[in-house]
């Protein structure tokens, strides 16, 4: 089982045509920018920052996340390529730079939903997001996307959410497909969210899944490592495997924040190594250890080669620093 997993995989990878699902090349990936076919109406940008799920319909295009702000003409390119209907709709999944740079101009050049509030004025303009695309995120990543009276706020309003939500799930139905999008705080950070395509079995899971680098948990943000492994949990009750005939490809599609396409398998050997190394350096602050010692130790050696990194934005040193201080805080809190 497990090889039949890799070597789909490999061909999801490379963009081949197994037995009825296509992950077709859509656009050049001399700039890193690239256009994955998961279904019919349902596509991946890849290489613009964060990955974006992009839904196309009779409405136009729903997206999830944006990309970075350097990349956002790209991304408007090939998504004119895939339908000549304007953006109707973006969810955002964190208030990360590189999943939220590009919500000024997706949503400036795309087109409001509800025509009649357009040019209304008022808390009627601001429902239709001043004519554009509406932005849905949760009420954390308003909070992070725009700033405390007197202080200057890190994006543009007309990047910042025009509709946002706290509760556990906002639903909505666009393009002839139900759409659920789920908060789930304190995982990577505390204003993720979850978004399933019904009818195109789609999860989209931003940064809670990330098949290039270790989960970054950004505890100062309200990040915790269990609250990453109950959503990563979540999404796994959402999926879907290709059971009974596990010689094709099929089941849920998961796209993460960064790196390749992934199915429930995926998923679940994702939450494992996370649970194994929390249990590691749980066991280990209760033998007394220090940090220092317990970065020594290494708890994550096993899966550094796959997931760590010695230089960048998210190193394996900042992982476990962020799960020993994850974990000290709830145990603080009992």
């Amino acid at each position: 089982m497990h090889c039949w997993h890799w070597t789909a995989k490999t061909v999801l990878g490379i963009g081949l045509i197994c037995t009825g699902l296509a992950l077709a090349q859509q656009s050049p990936a001399n700039d890193g920018v690239e256009v994955l076919k998961l279904r019919p109406n349902f596509f991946m940008i890849a290489g613009a920052g964060g990955n974006i799920g992009v839904q196309v319909g009779e409405l136009g295009a729903v997206l999830v996340d944006t990309g970075s702000a350097q990349t956002a003409d790209r991304v408007l390119e090939e998504i004119r390529k895939l339908s000549p209907l304007p953006v109707r709709y973006i969810i955002n999944t964190s208030a990360d730079s590189d999943h939220v740079g590009g919500n000024e101009k997706l949503a400036t050049t795309g087109l409001s939903l509800i025509p009649a509030a357009r040019n209304a004025g008022g808390v009627a303009s601001a429902i239709a997001n001043g004519g554009g695309a509406a932005i849905l995120a949760t009420d954390n990543v308003m909070a992070r996307m725009s700033a405390p009276t007197g202080v200057k706020s890190p994006y543009p309003t007309a990047a910042w959410p025009s509709d946002t939500f706290s509760e556990d799930e906002k639903d909505t139905y666009l393009n002839g497909e139900g759409i659920q999008v789920f908060f789930k705080p304190a995982a990577h950070t505390d204003g993720d969210a979850i978004v399933f395509f019904r009818r195109s079995d789609v999860v989209v899971a931003g940064d809670i899944l990330d098949e290039d680098h270790f989960p970054v948990i950004d505890v100062a943000k309200g990040g915790s490592i269990q609250g990453e492994i109950d959503a990563l949990n979540f999404i796994i009750d959402l999926t879907i495997p290709e059971l009974p005939m596990t010689w094709q490809e099929g089941g849920t599609l998961v796209i993460p924040g960064h790196g390749r396409i992934c199915d429930e398998a995926d998923v679940v050997e994702y939450r494992d190594m996370i649970t194994i190394i929390r249990d590691v350096v749980a066991s280990m602050i209760k033998k007394g250890m220090t940090l220092d010692r317990i970065k020594a130790a290494d708890p994550t050696k096993e899966y550094r080669p796959r997931y760590g990194a010695e230089t960048g934005n998210w190193t394996t040193s900042m992982f476990v620093e962020a799960v020993y201080k994850s974990l000290v805080a709830h145990s603080a809190q009992k």
